[in-house]
């Protein structure tokens, strides 16, 4: 059994992803103990999180992230924890929010003595090498973005310019650190992790077609799990849409299902507030 209780794990991770979201958006604020963020056409950054974990959240907070949301002519999106105060998921249904899908948050606890390395004995293919991005190293950057974002884009589309700036500015955050997975030498995969507070999430991991199911992917994630242990951070958690081979590579080293959360929009016809 954890020594979290479910709801301790949400609350460190929830507010994890809303202060490291706001961080490198172009434009975030502060909301109901969440943030709500926006970085542009065709970034991921256009979603609020962390609302209601404090307690009750208005209506004049939910008319304000409809407005914040209209004003720059994006689609409302909000990230539902199931810990949130009822009055959230009430007031985003008098809105005209509707639940669009799920995402599930796995988590793992780390302790001092765990051997990571024995957690995938096959270690990845021949030749496997996981090298951490230095931030300054501008071909290296772009190397890794371009691998890293591969899975997150349909097969041969182009890197956007929105989904490069706001990877390019994540790698450069204090809290993350960027590996790039590379066999032989060829860039295979790459992924990153940020660690603040007591918590820390691995996000962002791809694998190239043609390296897959060949143990990569779990390497970045147990070499990942060592710069947390190593930064001292105990908690590590992951998030994934369910069944997708993220969620079963983190369950085979050790992650659980802490919880899942739902993912709420607003259809543009619908009024700004309850009439």
């Amino acid at each position: 059994m954890p020594k979290l209780s479910y709801a301790e794990i949400a609350r460190i991770e929830e507010r994890r992803l809303a202060v490291g979201t706001a961080a490198v958006v172009a434009c975030a604020e502060p909301i109901a103990g969440g943030w709500m963020a926006f970085d542009g056409e065709g970034s991921w950054g256009n979603f609020a999180v962390g609302l209601g974990l404090d307690g009750p959240v208005s209506g004049e907070d939910l008319d304000r992230l409809v407005r914040f949301y209209a004003a720059r002519g994006a689609e409302p999106q909000i990230q539902v924890c199931p810990f949130a105060h009822g009055s959230l998921v009430r007031g985003l249904a008098d809105r005209g929010f509707v639940l669009r899908e799920f995402e599930n948050v796995l988590a793992r606890e780390l302790a001092p003595d765990d051997d990571l390395r024995a957690l995938a004995p096959r270690g990845g293919p021949e030749g496997l090498e996981i090298v951490r991005i230095d931030p300054g190293d501008e071909a290296q950057v772009r190397v890794f973005i371009e691998i890293a974002t591969s899975g997150f884009r349909p097969d041969d589309a182009p890197l956007s310019p929105a989904l490069f700036e706001i990877t390019r500015r994540l790698v450069a955050h204090p809290g993350c650190d960027s590996y790039l997975a590379l066999v032989n030498g060829e860039p295979a995969g790459g992924g990153s992790v940020e660690i603040h507070g007591e918590g820390a999430a691995l996000f962002g991991a791809s694998v190239l077609p043609r390296f897959r199911e060949r143990g990569i992917q779990q390497a970045l994630i147990t070499r990942r799990l060592e710069r947390v242990r190593e930064q001292g951070c105990q908690l590590a958690c992951i998030s994934a849409s369910p069944g997708i081979p993220t969620e079963r590579n983190a369950m085979r080293l050790g992650f659980f299902m802490a919880y899942s959360k739902g993912i709420f929009t607003r259809r543009s016809e619908s009024p700004e507030s309850p009439a």
